[in-house]
């Protein structure tokens, strides 16, 4: 573990002030104050992040919040449940769009451990490498969009910057920039391309600088250590006992994290450390990120170096495609690749929940089978969802201004909260 610690944690005089402001029932009762009701969102259907805050107010201070989901609703459950294990993979990548090789890890990690097939360790580290890549595009994504609702402008171009090679990449290994279906069933969908390799390495060679250009335009800065430092802290307990994880819970100093944890995917042979914080604040949670980026560049380049040979996906023709040259040689394939796609593989009677560290948290897919090709009940637990719960509580009492930068810090994706 790496401790993150920062400069003495002063707030500034109008954060003494609003730390002193107390509330009385009585004094509600009463009507002694008046309380305004205001709305935040929703916001136009066709925008990101499409949610909904009823929030309480007694001047600037903050009394309630009361989160309204449900706009963005896509049925990706449901949708799920009617297709065939094979088919719906790429529905369930566009629950959390900008984690969609987590979301289709996790569900193709719970069909996997139904069928009871073994993933070739060169797909094992393949995905580990994509994941992690994904993890470093999430961040850079949450980083750039909360920096500019606080006004950093510059911030949010630096890492749209590096998100964009990331993107590159991902369609060279795969042929799209999101929602690359690349992790399948067995495996991964194709072996990476010449190449890919050594433009990944150069990738790995600039974004630890990069980072550090991030700190200096942050870390060092006035307005936002008044933003962020001792502005809606809560303690790693209360943060558990309401299901949060991820890097919310570890910058309150708890280091739990599944890599780590419960390892899945070869994790357990990769060197990396599991930064945590000491206050459970805006700052920490936003040096937590910017430190897990550092390490999942570490375990990039060690999957990397250890790459190893053989298969990229199970050779079991009935749950894999089987590969694009044999379709012109070889009837048996042929007659594979169209009972795949038309039918689906049929998948033992059970029940299987498989949980991963995604970039917001534990995501986890619970999968119960029928012995059919369509799963008979598909539910996730996706963070986002679960680490909406914490806002009332992290923003009761702060002002309006700091619940904006918390719900940024936050990163709920609405796509996987109203699934």
């Amino acid at each position: 573990m790496v401790r993150l610690t920062t400069e003495a944690r002063e707030l500034s005089d109008y954060r003494r002030r609003e730390e002193s402001v107390s509330f009385s029932e009585e004094t509600v009762v009463e009507g002694d104050r008046e309380l305004l009701t205001l709305n935040i969102g929703p916001h136009h259907p066709a925008t990101h992040g499409v949610l909904r805050l009823v929030v309480t107010m007694d001047g600037e201070i903050i009394r309630d919040v009361n989160p309204v989901i449900g706009y963005l609703h896509t049925g990706i459950e449901k949708t799920a449940e009617v297709k065939s294990y094979w088919k719906a993979i790429p529905v369930i990548e566009r629950m959390d769009y900008l984690a969609y090789y987590f979301n289709g890890m996790g569900y193709c990690g719970a069909v996997e451990k139904l069928l009871g097939i073994e993933v070739p360790r060169r797909a094992q580290y393949l995905r580990v490498i994509h994941l992690e890549l994904n993890r470093i595009m999430s961040h850079l994504v949450w980083l750039g969009t909360s920096m500019l609702d606080l006004g950093a402008i510059s911030v949010w171009w630096y890492c749209f910057r590096e998100r964009e090679q990331l993107l590159d990449l991902f369609e060279m290994s795969s042929g799209q920039r999101m929602h690359t279906r690349y992790v399948q069933v067995g495996g991964v969908g194709e072996d990476i391309p010449p190449g890919w390799e050594e433009k990944v390495r150069e990738f790995l060679a600039i974004m630890p600088e990069r980072c550090e250009v991030y700190s200096d335009l942050l870390s060092k800065n006035e307005i936002f250590l008044q933003r962020m430092r001792g502005v809606c802290p809560m303690e790693a307990e209360v943060l558990r006992t309401l299901g949060v994880t991820g890097p919310l819970l570890r910058a309150a100093g708890d280091p739990w994290d599944l890599r780590k944890a419960m390892p899945y995917s070869s994790y357990d042979e990769f060197e990396f450390k599991i930064p945590i914080g000491t206050q459970g604040d805006n700052y920490d949670r936003y040096a937590v990120r910017l430190a897990e980026i550092k390490e999942s560049v570490k375990i990039v380049e060690q999957a990397l170096d250890g790459l190893p040979e053989g298969p990229y996906i199970t050779e079991d023709r009935k749950v894999a495609l089987p590969p694009r040259h044999e379709l012109a040689t070889s009837m048996e394939a042929l007659i594979h690749h169209f009972k795949l796609v038309t039918e689906g593989m049929r998948v033992p009677e059970g029940e299987v929940y498989n949980a991963i560290e995604g970039p917001r948290g534990e995501y986890g897919v619970f999968i119960r089978s029928d012995g059919s090709s369509k799963p008979a009940r598909v539910h996730m637990r996706d963070p986002s969802f679960i680490n909406l719960q914490a806002t009332p509580m992290l923003v009761e009492g702060s002002l309006l201004a700091d619940m904006i930068a918390t719900l940024a810090v936050m990163d709920p994706i609405i796509g996987g909260v109203d699934r």
